[in-house]
């Protein structure tokens, strides 16, 4: 837990009005203690997920609003790492080492792809840094990143789109990118969101959740991510987490729930949706959290026909709970019976 801070600097570093924190708080929005001496304390962690799940208020407008640091700047010709120095020169000792770290990989790749693939003319980069919150934003005016995918990948939606990117390797240039980029970014930061065409897919590693919403952004696309200038999270073990003895880019976890609509997972169809491009790596954890129910169909894509066509491939479920757990074991192949579903990667 982070350390817990007054009212007065939560409306410091989070851009928001004493009567605006207070209306949340008595609303149930913002979690919040009671100090011994019966001031109302926060938890900057807490609240920077609560307000995150609020993307499209007015509350977001305002946090969003007055950058301490802002440049817009003409994509041609323009070069990540001198935009990254001049921030970095603004920044001083705001950022811990940690942090800093992320966040120079953050930028520099969030702009790189703007510079790369949107087909823009202008990006703007902003920064809001304070002692107990960090936000970046990095948006340009050209073609959204997740109709590109579709137009490449022959996708049938923006939302199968989505679900592509959200996988790793995911790149329309694979002459010149790995399609890493975005996927280990939304895993090295508190909170990430990337916004194109009406949809904002938003990771929450705060509360370990991620959700597909509504977006004002009909143009471009805008990425936005959010950090503890203190984080004690290591950007080398989020690289770990998801690479092999040889450092390469092997593992990955997908999550059910961006796949299709709502709480339940029945058909073959949504099944190879999930799993499309996924044989690209040796082992993939499939996310059930938040699943509610998932048909015999479904599972037995996941786990066994799907697997037979590429052993190379080892699927293993983790985030199950109730009826989805009983399924899924019941249509595990026999192997794997039994296996924890947060067990360790094999080798």
């Amino acid at each position: 837990m982070s350390k817990l801070v007054r009212i007065g600097d939560i409306v410091r570093e989070f851009g928001l009005s004493a009567s605006q924190i207070r209306q949340l708080t008595d609303s149930g929005v913002l979690p919040s203690e009671r100090s011994p001496g019966g001031h109302r304390v926060f938890d900057p962690g807490a609240v920077r997920s609560a307000l995150s799940r609020m993307a499209t208020s007015a509350v977001a407008e305002a946090r969003w609003a007055a950058p301490s640091w802002h440049r817009e700047v003409a994509i041609g010709g323009l070069r990540e790492d001198a935009v990254w120095r001049d921030l970095a020169t603004d920044l001083q000792d705001s950022l811990g080492t940690a942090a800093r770290s992320i966040v120079s990989y953050a930028f520099t790749e969030m702009l790189n792809n703007a510079l790369d693939h949107s087909g823009g003319t202008t990006v703007h980069v902003s920064a809001w840094v304070g002692r107990f919150e960090s936000r970046f934003e990095v948006a340009d005016d050209g073609r959204g990143a997740l109709s590109h995918i579709k137009e490449v990948f022959g996708l049938d939606d923006l939302y199968d789109a989505l679900g592509e990117l959200t996988k790793g390797k995911t790149t329309t240039d694979p002459e010149r990118h790995t399609g890493e980029s975005i996927f280990f970014t939304s895993k090295a930061v508190d909170i990430f969101s990337l916004e194109s065409e009406g949809i904002v897919w938003t990771v929450d590693n705060v509360r370990h959740d991620q959700a597909v919403g509504v977006s004002d952004v009909s143009r471009g696309t805008r990425v936005r991510w959010e950090l503890d200038p203190a984080t004690e999270t290591s950007l080398t073990d989020v690289f770990a987490e998801y690479t092999d003895e040889d450092h390469r880019f092997t593992q990955t976890r997908t999550t059910v729930r961006l796949f299709g609509y709502g709480v339940r997972f029945v058909s073959r169809s949504e099944a190879e949706r999930l799993l499309r491009g996924l044989e690209r790596f040796r082992q993939v954890r499939v996310d059930f959290s938040g699943v509610e129910e998932v048909g015999q169909g479904f599972v037995d894509e996941v786990f066994r026909v799907w697997p037979s066509q590429h052993p190379e491939t080892v699927v293993v479920p983790v985030g199950m709970q109730g009826p989805v757990e009983f399924m899924v074991r019941r249509g595990l192949p026999g192997p794997l019976h039994g296996r924890s579903s947060e067990g360790p990667p094999p080798r």
